[in-house]
């Protein structure tokens, strides 16, 4: 990647990524994973994630954050190794809590708890996976967090790898979509999201860029 101008003093470049893909992802149907799940990444999983740190190389890249899972730091250790830095995780930053739907696939979901499946898909930021997190309860403790980041590294760029809702509900908050519809803003494995903070004034540049993988 051509490397991007660093930012101003006041501003931060944030590359957000969601993590490479695991054996249950390129499952057909692929299965729930959440934050009591824990695998690492599988064979493509693990070329994504070199293929995006050829990508980043030149990006100037002060910190890479992840979520703590495998699955993520996973994905970081190439882009941190490109830039000779250690990975910081962020217990905040960890997918969200799919209760007891971990391990299963929405089809199955839907056939065997149709009422708490309606409630979910109808408002997933009032109503949680089953024995687990709501979109609202997510949104509560990723936004600080991603805020703090941000505010912390004004006038560098830096890295943070999350998952696919996490990054949506971030994501739904700067493009001003209900936390209740950011289910359809989509997150491909590896895709690179860019958002430049100066002040108080936040701007999402780039939503899932994935061109990257395409020619690797």
């Amino acid at each position: 990647m051509p490397a991007l101008p660093c930012p101003e003093k006041d501003a931060c470049i944030l590359y957000l990524l969601r993590h490479a893909a695991t054996a249950n992802n390129l499952l057909n149907p692929p299965l729930l994973q959440g934050c009591d799940q824990n695998p690492g990444l599988s064979e493509q999983g693990r070329q994504q994630a070199s293929a995006t740190a050829q990508w980043l190389a030149e990006g100037n890249i002060s910190t890479v954050y992840s979520s703590p899972l495998l699955r993520a730091t996973e994905t970081a250790s190439p882009i941190a190794k490109m830039h000779r830095i250690s990975i910081v995780e962020i217990a905040d930053l960890i997918e969200a809590d799919v209760g007891n739907w971990a391990d299963r696939h929405w089809e199955e979901i839907a056939r065997s708890e149709p009422d708490a499946y309606s409630r979910f898909m109808e408002n997933p930021d009032k109503h949680p996976y089953a024995g687990g997190e709501s979109f609202g309860n997510v949104a509560e403790r990723i936004l600080p967090a991603f805020d703090a980041l941000l505010d912390r590294h004004a006038g560098e760029s830096i890295v943070i790898v999350g998952h696919n809702v996490v990054n949506r509900i971030y994501l739904a908050k700067l493009a001003g979509i209900p936390i209740s519809r950011s289910r359809h803003i989509k997150q491909s494995h590896c895709g690179i999201n860019i958002i430049h903070r100066n002040g108080n004034h936040d701007q999402l540049i780039t939503l899932n860029a994935i061109f990257h993988l395409a020619i690797h």
